[in-house]
């Protein structure tokens, strides 16, 4: 970096922030779970990380940008992060491939502001994780839920409301519920809402209580987009109920998922707000959650059927289970349970409920017994570890963020062993992933069409094809493939990437459209040509001219 732009970057910063050049955090930060640099020429570089420390430095960073820009040997651009861990789409990476990229990283703004206790709205900034707002509201003893994913809680809520992320919270949809967004757009100009403009009022709240605002809708462009920067969000998050069960509903006979998934419609649109979202997975899925890689972890082969056999017997892994969740009085929570079993009775398939008397003795009996004692018979063992699975996965349901999903990532890590599951984290670890997320229209058919796809086109590139469905509405859903590789086998990346690529071209011929791609994607797949993205590109030249902020980023300008 030139002495004077660094001197120019340093003068406007505050004495918390900081410019760095160091070229192991340089390098640390251009790693990610996909193996992009391994698979393409295309290699990305930072030009310098600025790690910022108060919200107002945005626009001052912006200015000094769009000062700049005209001057080739200053002329730089940022790409901000909140925790960069956005794991399989490009962690903390930049999407574009310039040689003057300066990393913004947001994750030291953690303020959390404006909470009412009445009405569940809280505002936060870009660098609160999962887990600090879980920590905040337990230690204020507010009983309300954090939008959790199962990107675990390292990760940042509100980038994950920007990318139209979900979780199976009761607020599903992250993105609908956000309520208020203040920020700045990339030529430096800030945006906040005409209704908080208006608003005369010392306490200017009744913006952050009403999402759609005054005149045409701003607050959208912000979302998978470059053009602009967004220093706090107020979320609407929703409140514990007093009574909770989540459902898993099991079936041993792969044919049944033609009738199942009508009855998963029938069931979000009969108890929509009381049933959060449904998750659908296949067998293999579920024993990525539980099982060893019979293959050995660095092994760049799938599962034989026989393989899979030994192991579903073992755990009594089913062919496809169904899981949901239950909120509301214990009157309400009675009833649709009630409800929900008479539903999925009309199929051949075991219906286990988190309130159930035999999981709860079977928790306590293992609370009891001494751990040696456990680890030395293995039927305690796998119960144990299927125990605690079971119940970090109802912690998500109720708004408890962990790491449980995260071991998903390790499935092919020659070194999963020795990792310790409670500091589990994807791109420092080394894992190789990437993700396949499209949507699906909510038909029994094109779901069988989409399964049959998967588990041809996936083996054939020696993937695991692992399954699952979110139910997000009666008529939609997404269903996340997680591509999981050995980021340190040559053969592998590639197969991960050419993987994807032949599922997502090849599945835009059968109407599986991803509703998320990562960084690499978003460059080839997308057409700058095409009404829509022309569109995007107007706004772009009119609200960031000097192509300030994420070059590249769901733009193919």
């Amino acid at each position: 970096m030139l002495p004077k732009l660094a001197s120019l970057i340093e003068d406007s910063l505050c004495s918390n922030s900081s410019l760095s050049i160091d070229p192991s955090l340089l390098a640390h930060s251009i790693q990610g779970t996909e193996g992009l640099d391994n698979f393409s020429d295309k290699q990305r570089s930072l030009l310098a990380i600025i790690t910022l420390s108060q919200v107002s430095e945005i626009k001052v960073l912006l200015d000094l940008a769009n000062q700049c820009a005209t001057d080739e040997e200053l002329a730089f651009s940022l790409y901000p992060i909140s925790t960069g861990n956005n794991w399989g789409y490009g962690t903390s990476q930049p999407a574009g491939l310039s040689k003057t990229i300066i990393l913004l990283d947001l994750g030291n703004l953690t303020n959390i502001s404006h909470f009412d206790s009445e009405l569940g709205l809280v505002t936060i900034e870009p660098g609160v994780t999962q887990q600090q707002l879980s920590d905040y509201l337990i230690a204020h003893n507010h009983h309300y839920m954090v939008p959790v994913t199962g990107a675990g809680p390292s990760c940042s809520i509100l980038s994950n409301a920007l990318e139209r992320g979900y979780g199976i919270t009761p607020y599903t949809d992250h993105f609908s519920a956000v309520t208020s967004i203040q920020g700045f757009w990339g030529n430096g100009t800030p945006y906040q809402s005409a209704v908080n403009e208006l608003d005369a009022s010392e306490e200017k709240f009744v913006d952050k209580t009403f999402k759609w605002g005054l005149g045409p809708y701003l607050e959208g462009l912000f979302t998978q987009s470059n053009l602009g920067i967004v220093s706090q969000m107020t979320i609407r998050l929703a409140k514990v109920k007093p009574d909770f069960t989540s459902f898993f509903i099991q079936m041993d006979d792969d044919g049944l998922l033609e009738k199942v998934v009508p009855l998963i419609r029938q069931v979000l649109q009969d108890y929509e707000g009381i049933v959060g979202s449904i998750n659908l997975m296949d067998q293999r899925r579920l024993l990525s959650m539980f099982a060893k890689n019979p293959n050995g972890y660095d092994a760049h082969k799938v599962m034989l059927n026989k393989d899979i056999n030994v192991l579903a017997k073992d755990l009594k892994a089913p062919c496809w289970t169904v899981v949901g969740s239950i909120y509301g009085s214990r009157r309400v929570v009675k009833a649709v349970k009630k409800e929900i079993n008479d539903i999925f009775k009309q199929l051949p398939c075991k219906r286990v409920y988190s309130n159930s008397p035999a999981i709860f003795i079977a928790n306590k009996l293992i609370k009891h017994l001494p751990t040696p004692l456990i680890n030395r018979i293995p039927t305690l063992s796998k119960i144990a570890e299927q125990l605690d699975s079971f119940n970090k996965g109802k912690e998500i349901m109720l708004g408890k963020p962990n790491k449980v999903a995260l071991k998903l990532a390790y499935w092919r890590h020659k070194d999963a062993e020795s990792f310790d599951k409670n500091t589990l984290s994807p791109g420092k670890d080394g894992c190789g992933l990437l993700w396949y997320a499209p949507l699906i229209i909510m038909k029994a058919k094109k779901m069988r069409e989409f399964v049959e796809f998967i588990r041809e086109t996936c083996p054939r590139f020696n993937i695991e094809p692992f399954i699952t469905f979110t139910n997000l509405k009666h008529d939609c859903v997404d269903s996340t493939i997680p591509i999981v590789f050995d980021l340190s086998n040559p053969k592998a990346v590639n197969d991960a990437h050419n993987c994807l690529k032949a599922l997502v071209e090849e599945g835009l011929k059968k109407g599986f459209v991803p509703y998320r791609l990562n960084i690499d994607q978003q460059q080839w797949l997308l057409n700058k040509d095409s009404d829509f993205w022309r569109t995007v590109n107007q706004l772009k030249m009119s609200l960031d001219p000097y192509n300030i902020l994420s070059q590249g980023r769901y733009n193919p300008r």
